[in-house]
């Protein structure tokens, strides 16, 4: 049987090198807030942020404990919405893209 790597490590190579998959990412972590599945949209989000920016960085945009971010993606997290807001605007603009709500059918 071959080497595996980590899914993880798999993510952060595809991200570090495509902008339509980092773009994707965000982009579906908001659809899955507004369709109603929290938990995946943060492992997303938190994907996201371990792949580019690193919650340390992070951090420093919004102002908070990286830590805090942390526990606010994590399993148990429950993210206020004011919080979560401001974490996905920092995170499209540090893509550099904006996403829209349109809807559908």
């Amino acid at each position: 049987m071959g080497h595996t790597r980590p899914f993880s490590e798999s993510v952060k190579e595809r991200a570090q090198n495509d902008p339509d998959f980092r773009s994707a990412m965000l982009a579906e972590a908001a659809e899955c807030f507004l369709n109603g599945e929290p938990d995946v949209a943060k492992g997303l989000l938190r994907s996201y942020v371990n792949a580019t920016i690193g919650f340390q960085e992070l951090g420093k945009v919004v102002d908070k404990n990286p830590k805090s971010l942390m526990r606010m993606l994590g399993a148990e997290g429950n993210p206020r919405a004011q919080n979560l807001s401001a974490l996905i605007a920092s995170l499209q603009k540090h893509e550099g893209v904006h996403l829209e709500v349109r809807p559908v059918g």
